[in-house]
C-alpha cells in the first residue's frame, strides 16, 4: 500500500455493485474454492487473505466477489475505500451505522468471506481508537493493522487488551514521513509490550527501501503477527511497481521458507499495488505462487 496521499489521488468513482441474487451460490464456491486453492498453505497453517487495495478500482462490494471467485476467503479492508459504487460517500470503517455494519457482514457471509484483519488509522486520540477497535471486534477482526505514533502505544496495548485483538505495524518505503522502514523501528515500539503487539511484514515495501527481506524477517522473529505479500521489480526504488510473486527482487521462495523456518502460522495477505487489465490474472498468479511453495515445503 502506497502512503496515504498518494492512495487518496487514485480514487475514481466508477464499477457495479455485486448482484445479491448470486450470493449463496457465490458463498458456496468461495468455501469450496479457497480449500481447493490452498491446501497446502493450510497445511502449513497459512491463511491466504486479499488487501482490498489490490482491488481499489473497485468499491468493496464488487471486490469482494471478485476475491471470492479466485478461491480466497479472508480480506483485509482499508479505511479509506469505498464500500459502495452506488454510494460513494460510504468507506469501509467505523463511520458506517449499525445497519451498514450488518450489511457489510451480510454481503461478506453471503460469499463465504470473513474480514479477518483492518487496515486503520490509529493514533492519541482515545475515542477514535476506541471506535475503531469496536468497528474491528464487530466485525469479526483478529488484526487491525495500522501504523500509529509511538505516543499511542499505550493507549493502543490497553485496547488490545480490552478487546481481543491484536495490532500489526505495517511497514510503508523508505521516505521521510514512513516512521517504520526499517525493522528496528517496529522492534522499538514493540519492546515490552503485550504479545498482542507485533508487526505486519510489508515485503515488498522491504526491497523498495533497499532492504533484504529474509534478513529483516530474521530481525522480526517473535514479533510476526501477518505478512502483506508483495514483489517489485527493482530493489532500492520507493516507486517500483509491482510483479506476479516469484516474478520480481523479492526473493519470495526464500521469504516463505523463512516464515515456515520461524514455525509461523497465521494470515499471509497479497496485496497487489499494479492494476491493469491483467489484475485478476496476476493475483491468480500470486496465490498459485503462495501454494506451490507450501507444497514445496511441506514436502
Amino acid at each position: 500500500m502506497r502512503n496515504e496521499m498518494d492512495r487518496r489521488t487514485f480514487v475514481k468513482v466508477f464499477g457495479a455493485a455485486t448482484a445479491g441474487a448470486a450470493g449463496l451460490l457465490a458463498g458456496h464456491t468461495a468455501w469450496c474454492g479457497e480449500a481447493a486453492a490452498t491446501p497446502h498453505a493450510q497445511k502449513l497453517g497459512w491463511s491466504v487473505a486479499c488487501q482490498l487495495y489490490t482491488f481499489r478500482r473497485f468499491a468493496f462490494y464488487e471486490a469482494i466477489g471478485k476475491i471470492a471467485s479466485l478461491g480466497v476467503r479472508y480480506v483485509e479492508p482499508c479505511f479509506f475505500l469505498r464500500l459502495d459504487a452506488k454510494r460513494p460517500q460510504l468507506k469501509t470503517n467505523s463511520d458506517l451505522s449499525p445497519d451498514l455494519r450488518k450489511e457489510m457482514k451480510q454481503r461478506l457471509d453471503d460469499l463465504g468471506l470473513r474480514m479477518i484483519h483492518f487496515y486503520a488509522r490509529l493514533g492519541t486520540d482515545a475515542a477514535a481508537a476506541k471506535k475503531t477497535f469496536e468497528f474491528a471486534k464487530e466485525m469479526g477482526a483478529q488484526t487491525i493493522v495500522a501504523e500509529p505514533p509511538p505516543e499511542a502505544f499505550d493507549l493502543i496495548e490497553r485496547l488490545c487488551g480490552e478487546y481481543q485483538i491484536n495490532l500489526a505495524v505495517h511497514n510503508h518505503p523508505r521516505r521521510p514521513k514512513s516512521r517504520y522502514w526499517r525493522p528496528q523501528n517496529v522492534l522499538a515500539v514493540c519492546e515490552g509490550r503485550s504479545r498482542r503487539i507485533g508487526a505486519c511484514c510489508d515485503t515488498g515495501h522491504w526491497v523498495r527501501s533497499g532492504l533484504d527481506p529474509i534478513e529483516c524477517l530474521k530481525a522480526m522473529k517473535g514479533r510476526i503477527i501477518t505478512c502483506h505479500l508483495k514483489d517489485v521489480a527493482e530493489s532500492g526504488n520507493p516507486k517500483s511497481r509491482d510483479v506476479p510473486l516469484g516474478q520480481g527482487k523479492g526473493n519470495l521462495s526464500a521469504v516463505l521458507g523463512e516464515l515456515h523456518r520461524q514455525g509461523f502460522r497465521g494470515v499471509l495477505t497479497i496485496e497487489y499495488e499494479h492494476d491493469s487489465p491483467r489484475l485478476m490474472d496476476d493475483v491468480r498468479q500470486c496465490i498459485a505462487f503462495v501454494e506451490k511453495t507450501a507444497a514445496s515445503l511441506a514436502g
